[in-house]
This record gives structure tokens, sequence and C-alpha cells, in this order.
């Protein structure tokens, strides 16, 4: 993110201003530092003889022109703005720049290709980069058509919003041979969702219902590119919007591009949509893995229409954009294709992170308060995306899905091409329901925090209930109590498993909710609150249904119920409600029982990051060694090359301490041990190959020999992770050095950063708390927004759980005063070892009772 637009500016600029087109030409081959950018600007102004700014980011401003005359770069340029003044009715705007290339997968990204010396190009503009390419009002609500010429190297393809009229026509020049391409002006956009994609991409090309369609990636992993997987996905994502949402994809062509070092999984340009290229899978992974892909692919699919077609005024209701996005490919996926499970996925994976979220100190409403971009790069979280799609989730079940989806009809056919804010959306939900949602929208989107839910009832000498009520509670700091909309499900033990005999759907409000539907019904094994997860809530388990879930949750039949009953434990054992060792032995003695692999995978996950930060650190050892063991046992019992025991391999990699169980590992990496149907392929390789160097099993000689093997892009960014976790202070000296030096580009940064942390080197860490803090203010004044929000999160001393991590960070914020949006992200380290603090207490009172 270049700048740091407020939201007063950009009101103050769009109430003046209306922008007609954007004329950009580009020149990619005049070097590898930077490139040529010119620009020219068509738009009118209400108040004759205002001044305003245009947003630039570039090294050098060569010409600016303002309807004919020449301003002075050097008066009205001062590096991220160009000033404006005298404006006309009517304007033209001519700049002249040389822009840069970026590492930081922000602006226009340049990657060179270690395998074949490829160069690649990218744009990532959300949410405010633009400007780092062309002259622009980089803002959502003033859309303007884009026209692009680009003259590339001839050996490139090139990709923008629209189909190019001219591609690839050879030009003459001095310097060596190039060609010009040339796409058309698009209909009005956001200038956030304008893209430019170059280089020698391979692609392959199909149709649907008259929509052209490519898929491109790096032409070094051409070979892996299931195309046929991808395509099948995107015509049943379109097939299925189009029944829904009533309008025909509205952009012409779709292009899909896997591309380099990409910051995040996926970006909803227009009509040329951008993907992180770890989706390109050159190593066997699980059907959890392709699901994932799946739901990436339907959630920007879905963003051509809410969000692209139809975007938001401002960054207040980005969660309108992502949360639409996230539940239509969620609804999309369940409906549309094989992964008729998607909504277990989700309670498993989204709305986990929505939780995690909402009980932070940083918590905010759905509809959150945005006054500036700094605000809004640390917004892209749990409960923009995922709380936002469960109440969603919860609204349809509120409102029905037949009128909820006739008002977002309703609602695109009104705002085409415009920009909306919540109200909108509202007006049209209200008018196909019925409903009036005003007081909806206040529970819901504009409070913070997490209501929790529980059972209370009384049971009969006959075994049956004679009463049963549902009580809810909200944190102090957020007492709102919501109305919700759920079901209550009753499970029996059977010959068959753990099934359901009984469910009720109703609607609950305020402290207490009498339930007289289940009066006369015998107490079942499990009482499961918010069965089939309509709404946002947690949920606690009585006595009874806890001692069920501990004994045989594997046994719950279906998934869904199965994975909401895992959720309410693990979240039992962050809210120090459940002693972490106690989880721990749960998915020890459940997981051999569990058959979506996409739960077990975060069950794993969940037990090893437990381990390390909810467990009193005196039984750590033991309860990994539980872990590895098990996994061990079914490793070795697993049908041969499926799914799970993949999963279990990847889980034994994450929980191998023991020399017994590191002895193994290495046998499986070296070739020593076999197991049938396991293939140690290149990442496995490397997952495993990471565990024995952060063990001290292993160091720079294997990762050397292992980058030999695997001189990819990704072979590079996993050789820097494993040797920023050698458990050497020499090694965490040279990973810091690199670390602080800015001269890495953004995937190897991470990287750096994920092995510089391990977990488990808590004392090899603690020399750099201070050194962290001090190099912050630096980190957040001169690094990209991306940069320093990366290292403000990942190199926070969140494992060094202690009351002295609390108090440094305390300090810190004392005596610093940083920005708010630093501030945020270091109040939710702190959050995350508070928490752990008190995990660690109740788990070493499990001990001693």
């Amino acid at each position: 993110m270049a700048g740091n637009l407020t939201r007063d500016e950009a009101r103050e600029r769009a109430r003046i201003l209306s922008v007609g087109s954007y004329t950009v030409e580009l020149d990619l081959t005049a070097g590898d530092q930077t490139f040529p950018s010119q620009t020219v600007v068509e738009f009118e102004c209400a108040e004759p003889g205002a001044e305003t700014f245009i947003d630039l980011v570039a090294p050098s401003v060569s010409s600016v022109v303002l309807n004919g005359e020449e301003l002075d770069p050097a008066e009205v340029f001062d590096g991220g703005r160009i000033r404006l003044p005298g404006l006309k009715a009517r304007n033209e705007l001519r700049v002249l720049a040389e822009c840069a290339y970026m590492r930081t997968g922000e602006g226009l990204h340049r990657f060179v290709d270690p395998v074949d010396g490829g160069t690649y190009l990218y744009t990532q503009f959300e949410t405010a980069d633009a400007h780092r390419m062309y002259a622009c009002f980089d803002q959502p609500d003033l859309k303007a058509t884009f026209e692009l010429t680009v003259f590339a190297p001839a050996d490139f393809q090139v990709v923008s919003n629209s189909a190019p009229d001219v591609a690839g026509t050879a030009v003459e020049d001095p310097a060596g041979p190039k060609s010009r391409w040339h796409f058309p002006a698009t209909k009005p956009m956001s200038t956030y969702i304008t893209a430019l994609i170059a280089g020698p991409y391979h692609v392959v090309r199909d149709e649907h219902d008259g929509i052209p369609l490519g898929v491109y990636c790096r032409a070094s992993l051409a070979e892996h590119l299931d195309a046929d997987a991808i395509l099948e996905v995107t015509k049943q994502g379109f097939d299925f919007y189009h029944r829904l949402f009533g309008v025909r994809y509205p952009f012409g062509k779709y292009d899909q591009l896997f591309v380099p070092e990409f910051n995040a999984g996926a970006m909803e340009n227009a009509g040329a949509v951008t993907f992180l290229e770890d989706y390109v899978f050159r190593s066997r992974v699980t059907d959890a893995r392709y699901e994932r892909r799946a739901e990436t692919i339907l959630h920007e699919m879905a963003h051509m229409w809410f969000g692209d077609l139809v975007t938001m005024r401002w960054w207040d209701d980005l969660w309108l954009n992502e949360s639409f996005a996230t539940f239509a490919s969620v609804y999309c996926q369940a409906q549309a294709t094989k992964w008729t499970d998607a909504w277990t996925t989700f309670a498993n994976i989204e709305k986990a992170w929505a939780l995690r979220q909402d009980q932070l100190p940083s918590t905010h409403p759905i509809a959150a308060d945005i006054p500036d971009m700094q605000a809004v790069e640390v917004n892209f979280d749990g409960i923009t995306y995922a709380k936002g799609a469960s109440v969603l989730k919860q609204l349809v079940a509120y409102v029905g899905v037949d009128a909820f989806f006739a008002g977002v009809r309703a609602y695109f056919a009104e705002h085409a091409w415009g920009n909306t804010e919540l109200s909108d959306l509202l007006r049209h939900l209200e008018a196909a329901s019925g409903r009036d949602l005003s007081a909806w929208s206040r529970e819901w989107l504009e409070t913070a925090g997490v209501n929790t839910m529980r059972p209370e009832f009384e049971v009969g000498e006959d075994g049956a209930f004679t009463s049963f009520a549902v009580l809810q509670q909200a944190a102090e700091d957020y007492p709102t109590l919501r109305s919700h909309r759920l079901a209550i499900g009753l499970y029996d033990r059977t010959d068959k498993g753990i099934v359901r005999r009984h469910r009720v759907e109703l609607d609950v409000s305020g402290p207490r909710t009498e339930v007289p539907e289940l009066v006369g019904q015998a107490q079942p094994d499990l009482v499961l609150i918010n069965d089939d997860d309509l709404t946002f809530t947690k949920i606690r388990l009585d006595e009874r249904s806890l001692r069920t879930v501990v004994e045989g949750a594997g046994d719950i039949t279906e998934s869904l119920p199965r994975a909401l009953c895992f959720a309410a434990a693990w979240d039992m054992t962050r809210d120090a409600e459940m002693a972490a060792r106690d989880y721990v032995k749960l998915v020890v003695s459940g997981i051999g029982g569990v058959s979506d692999v996409a739960v077990v995978q975060m069950l794993l996950r969940q037990a090893v990051s437990a381990l390390h930060n909810y467990t009193d650190p005196a039984w750590r050892e033991t309860g990994f060694d539980l872990v590895a063991g098990r996994l061990r046992d079914l490793l070795t019992a697993a049908e041969p090359g499926g799914d799970l025991q993949l999963a279990y391999a990847h889980g034994f990699a994450d929980a191998a301490v023991s020399n017994e169980h590191l002895s193994l590992l290495q046998g499986l990496y070296d070739g020593a041990i076999t197991v049938d149907g396991l293939t140690i392929d290149t990442d496995l390789r490397w997952t495993l190959l990471r565990r024995l160097v952060a063990a001290g099993r292993a160091d720079e000689k294997e990762i050397a020999a292992e980058l030999d093997l695997d001189p990819t892009a990704t072979g590079e960014r996993q050789a820097a992770a494993c040797r920023a976790a050698i458990p050497t202070s020499e090694a965490k000296a040279a990973a810091w050095d690199r670390i602080v030096s800015g001269s890495m580009a953004n995937a190897e940064f991470r990287a750096t950063l994920a092995g510089f942390t391990e977990p488990g080197q808590r004392e090899l860490y603690r020399p750099y708390v201070d050194r962290y803090f001090d190099q912050l203010e630096k980190a957040w004044r001169d690094w990209t927004g991306e940069f320093a929000q990366t290292f403000a999160e990942m190199a926070y001393p969140s494992h060094l759980i202690e009351e002295e991590t609390i108090a440094r960070t305390e300090s810190y914020i004392a005596d610093r005063s940083p920005a708010p949006a630093l501030r945020r992200l270091l109040v939710e380290g702190e959050a995350g070892v508070r928490r752990a603090l008190e995990a660690r207490r109740r788990d070493a009172e499990a001990a001693a009772e």
C-alpha cells in the first residue's frame, strides 16, 4: 500500500471530481529496475478553480501537463502525490514518469525464474497501489474506463482486464525487438482492480458459455498445471452464479493467472484474476488442498459481481466484498461441485479464524470504521472475511434463501458499474423479504464480540428432559446479546456410531430462551447447540456431552456436527476452560475415527499449537510423544497412497521431538525407512528436512544438497526457511541481518521470518526481542506496508509466553505511541501471550488435580 489516503480526503476528492478515462502506456523493455509510464487522465471538476491531487509513487516524474499547461514536477510532485491547481470544469492531465518494479508483491512486481531465467511481471493493487504503475485517483469510488498500451519483449504474453485488439505486433526498435499490445477501454472500474500481467507465461485456453477462458502459469511450472481441473470448477462456478445472480458475467473474457511470490491467496482483478502459484501443485497434496483451491477460484469469481461490477464506496464496507464472496463461494461449492461438505470446511477453518479474531482486544464491528488506508490494511482479517460470511449465512436462514438472492439480484441490477454502501444492499434485502433489518444490522454488523451459548436442563427419573433452555452470554467488554436463528441436535450412541435422533430449530434472544419442544425427549449422549452451524456463536457442552466427545468424537457419523464438537473443545481449551493436555488427548484418541482429511489436518495443527503454547512446559515433551506415537501408528496402518496417510506424515513431522521419532523421520527422509504407499516427493522432503534442521539433526550441508535437487523458486524459499531454523546463535544472527536488510523479496522474507521464529527455539530468539522493538519504528516508517505489517506480526515474540513479553509490549506502546495500525498488531500479539499464559495455568492445575 503506497501512501495513506484518508477517508476525509477521499470524500472531498469524490465530491468535486468525476473521472472519465485513463489512457496508459508502459514500456517493459527499458531495464530491470524501472519502466516508463505515461498516463492521460480525463476528468471533470464540479468546482472550477479548485485544487486537488492525483496519486503517484515513482522515482522520478519528467512531465506534468494539466490542460495544456506544463507544471514543474519539482514543485507539484512530492514523491506520492501530484498537486493539481486551478482545475477547469473539464480537464486533461498528462503525466510522464519513471516507475519502479517492486519485489514486495505490491504495485508491478518483478520476478526472475531461477530455473530458466524468464522474467515475470504481475500487478497487485489492492488496496491502493495502482499509483505505483500509473498516475491515478486511487480510491474505489472514482471509477473510470482503463485503456492500456504495453511495449514488451517479443516472447512475452501480456494480459490485462480486457482482451487485446493488438496482440504482440512486432515493433522495430534500435535497442532490440519488442512487441506492442493494446487493450481497448474497459467499462468503468475502480483503480484497484485494474491489472497487468506479463512474461513468458504458459497458457491453456478454453471457452464456456461464450466466455473465453485462459489459465496461465510460469513456463517452468507448466508440467504441473492441472488446467482441466481448474477449468472444471471455473465452468461450474459460472453456471451456478449466472443462475443465482441473474446477471451475466460482465467483463468479456476470464483469465486466471498463477503468479510467483504472491502475498495473498488471490486477487479479483476484473477479467484477470491472479492466484498464489502454490495452487499449482508440483507434489502430491491431499484433497483438502484441491478443495481450498476450488473455494478460492469461486471466491474470486463471485467478486466479479460483488466488488467489481458493484463496488463499495469506501473501505468501511470492505467486509461486503469479502464476506459475500466467501459466503457465495462456499454456497456454490456445496451446491455445484463435488465438495458437498464445504460448510464443514467453512466451520472448521473460516469460522475458527473468525472466533479467534473476534476475541482479540482489537476486535471490531463487521461494518468497521476505516479512517485511512493503514487502517484497512490490517482489516483483511477474520472478521471482514469469515465472521461476515458467517453472519450472512445466518441472515440467509433469517430471511430465507429465495428472498436473500432476490434482493441480491435487484441490488446488482440497480447498481451495476457503480458504488454502494451497506444501506443500499439492506434496502433491497428488506424489499425482497418483507423484514425490517435495521435491528439485525445494529446487532450483527455494528457491534463487536461473540456470544456464547450453553444448554441448561433438568432430567426426570425416567431420563427425559423436564425443562430445557439455551443460555446466552456476552463478553464483559462487548455485552451485546443478539438474536440468533439456531438448531439444537440430540445425538445418541448406536451400533452405527453417534447419530442425530432429534432436531429443533428456533430463534434465541436475550440471556435465556426456553425450549419447550425438547421437554419429554430422552436425554441424549450429546446435546449440540447450533447444530448445522446456522449462527455465529461459541458453544459449550454439558458434562455428559463433553464426555461423549472426549471418549468418541470420531464416532459422530456426520462431518459437520463432528467438526462443531471438536471446535467447541478447542475453543474451551483456548478459553482455559479445558486443560490443553485434555484437548491433546482428545485429538489423539479421536483422530483415527475422522475421515474428513481437512478436519484431520486442522486437528493436528491445533494439537501441535496447544503443545507449543497452551500446555504446561513440563508436560510438553510427553504430549509430543503421545501425538507423534499415535501418528506413527496411523501412518503405517493407513490406506497406502491415501490422503489420510499423507496428512499423518505431515502431522508426524510437526510432532516429532524425541530421539525415537526423529530417527524415524531421518529414515523416511534418507530412504532407509519406507512406508507402503508413501512417496517422499519434493515438498514432503522439504517438510521432513525442516523438522530435522530445527531439531539439530541436519544443517547447511543437507540444505545445500536439497537445494541442488530442487533449484526452483520454491526450493530457494524452503532453503531460506531451513537456514533460519538452524538452532545456533550464528544462524539466527545471519537470518536477522537478512530480515532487517531490506534486500529480500517478499516470499523469501516471509520464509526467513518463519524459520527464525521456530517455536521450539525460544531461547535462541530471546536476544532479539529488544532488537525487534528497536526495529519496529524504522520498519513502519521506511518499509512498504506489506513488509512492515509482515515483520510486525511474524517477528513478534509470541512464543516467549511470559509476563516479560507483555510488559515489554506495553512499555513500547506507552513510550512510542505507535501508529494505530501498528498498535493494533502489537496488542493482538500481546493478547495471544496473555491467553497462552492463562491456558498454561489451567493445564498445570489439571496436572495437580
